[in-house]
């Protein structure tokens, strides 16, 4: 069953970049993040709320929680849609997709959620080649910029950083719940950053995007996170940060 999850979370997660790019030439990128995780967030959120047992948390899991979901949604995909405006889409997918699983596995044995193995260093080292090889062709085309680079690079940290923090917390409250409240407050967050920071988010919110947007806004919804977020925190709990983060050199 998790190698079936896992190829799912591939396949749709692979597609995402074209939804991203799509939505990030139309719309203001940090407005185009938020949006999607509030709506994915509250969904979700709604969905496991019946059966969540709040009498259980304790005050480091709601801790946890709000440092998980800013460093997952906040801080990782809002500088990953700002970085996508100067860095091609084949340069920023071989930064961010090479630098996830080597952090997460990095995280994880640091915080003693994985153990340290040259095996899975040595896999680690041939999917960074690989993704190499795969997008040569496309390496450093168009306008790239040093800082986007950087938001890129920060994103996968970001990223690895806060789904170790969850890992404990998929296992003590449920996949569904998590994935809804990580989502849900980290969008709130990053919609706030938007109306603060993008002259053009106010407006954004009351035009037409254009279908090549909403059609990749409501994949990203749909499949990105309803899906694909879903998946990734049920992996996360059940093989661990570095295996589920090896979607990276599939996708």
């Amino acid at each position: 069953m998790n190698f079936l999850k896992f190829l799912v979370l591939c396949l749709v997660w692979g597609l995402t970049w074209i939804a991203v790019k799509a939505g990030v030439d139309a719309v203001p990128p940090l407005l185009f993040a938020a949006t999607r995780f509030v709506a994915a967030g509250l969904i979700l959120s709604l969905w496991a709320w019946p059966t969540a047992r709040f009498g259980e948390w304790r005050r480091g899991d709601v801790v946890r929680l709000a440092a998980a979901s800013l460093l997952m949604i906040t801080l990782c995909y809002g500088p990953l849609f700002w970085g996508m405006l100067t860095v091609p889409s084949g340069t920023a997918a071989v930064l961010e997709m090479s630098l996830t699983p080597v952090a997460l596995l990095g995280f994880g044995v640091a915080m003693g959620q994985e153990r340290w193995s040259w095996i899975s260093a040595l896999a680690m080292g041939l999917g960074v080649v690989g993704l190499c090889v795969l997008f040569a062709p496309s390496l450093g085309a168009g306008a790239t910029s040093a800082v986007g680079l950087a938001a890129v690079a920060w994103a996968a940290l970001s990223y690895a950083w806060g789904s170790v923090l969850a890992r404990p917390l998929v296992g003590r409250h449920g996949g569904a719940l998590l994935s809804g409240a990580t989502m849900l407050i980290g969008g709130l967050a990053l919609l706030l950053v938007s109306l603060a920071l993008e002259p053009a988010a106010g407006r954004a919110l009351t035009t037409f995007w254009g279908w090549p947007a909403i059609a990749g806004w409501l994949f990203l919804v749909l499949f990105g996170s309803l899906v694909g977020y879903s998946l990734y925190m049920q992996l996360l709990r059940d093989i661990g940060p570095a295996r589920a983060g090896s979607f990276a050199f599939v996708s």
